[in-house]
């Protein structure tokens, strides 16, 4: 099992490259935008696509920088309607939403508003043609087949896909899961996000305090589905990393992971050393 790390700011990837990780299996990408603190659509209104670009472009560049030549896990943005809604602008592009987590986000947002995904395309590309070739592609909150497939027509006619940059996507909804085996022809790995997952299965508000008795990422439920998705992966040999808070959270979680035979796991770097000491010794164990 590779251990990856997962990484929210650029400028401290030089301090956490240092650990011996299999690289970075989620760079997050909403911190680049927030750091311009402007919505994408102002931004584009005023001119600022080249300065959108370019600081998407050195953040990953650092990341892939430090980090080479491991892969480096970039998933694009998934910010929120009331996230957007906070940054300069964003009162005048967003609307309310009563239920933020399962509304406009994810590859649904870049269906309806194409151009923040392309500019950040653009940036990797910029990336990969710099010679930092380690950087994979990450597609959030997918629902459905449709979606990936019109994602990838905007992958292509940005160029990735002839430049070989391996292109991946979260599985956080059960709709994904129920249906995983017509996914995975499409993609080149598989990222399980176990916080929106156990949120969707469950029917439970994560930001509720009040449901809090009821979130369990061990639910035999959320196991059954985790089982589920690594088989499928397995069988069609696609890299299969799940990426949420749920081992860091719950240690014991790993072995039970590690049985099901998955891939990978990427986790924050304070839960770093524990997670990769677990797996060595079930690794040692099975030798």
């Amino acid at each position: 099992m590779k251990v990856y790390l997962n990484l929210s700011f650029p400028q401290l990837a030089a301090r956490y490259a240092a650990l011996p990780a299999d690289g970075v299996g989620l760079l997050r990408s909403e911190f680049l935008l927030l750091s311009l603190g402007v919505h994408p659509k102002k931004l584009l209104a005023d001119g600022g696509a080249d300065a959108f670009v370019q600081v998407f472009a050195n953040g990953l560049t650092e990341v892939a920088r430090c980090f080479w030549p491991r892969p480096v896990t970039f998933r694009t943005l998934d910010l929120k309607s009331h996230e957007y809604r906070g940054l300069r602008g964003g009162e005048q592009f967003e609307e309310l939403e009563e239920n933020p987590a399962i509304g406009m986000r994810g590859c649904r947002r870049y269906l309806s508003d194409p151009e923040p995904f392309r500019l950040q395309l653009r940036a990797v590309r910029q990336v990969h043609d710099a010679g930092w070739t380690n950087i994979r592609l990450l597609l959030p909150f997918v629902r459905s087949v449709s979606e990936v497939l019109a994602c990838r027509e905007l992958i292509q006619e940005e160029g990735l896909l002839e430049r070989g940059v391996p292109v991946w996507m979260m599985v956080e909804v059960p709709s994904v899961v129920f249906l995983i085996e017509r996914f995975l022809p499409l993609v080149d790995g598989i990222s399980i996000g176990t916080n929106d997952l156990t949120q969707l299965i469950l029917g439970v508000d994560r930001d509720n305090p009040r449901l809090m008795d009821l979130w369990n990422e061990q639910d035999d439920a959320v196991m059954r589905a985790l089982e589920w998705i690594v088989r499928a992966c397995r069988e069609k040999t696609v890299e299969c990393c799940l990426c949420g808070d749920a081992p860091s959270r719950h240690p014991e979680m790993i072995a039970s992971l590690w049985r099901l035979g998955l891939a990978a796991l990427s986790v924050a770097p304070e839960s770093f050393e524990r997670t990769l000491q677990m797996v060595r010794a079930l690794d040692s164990r099975l030798r």
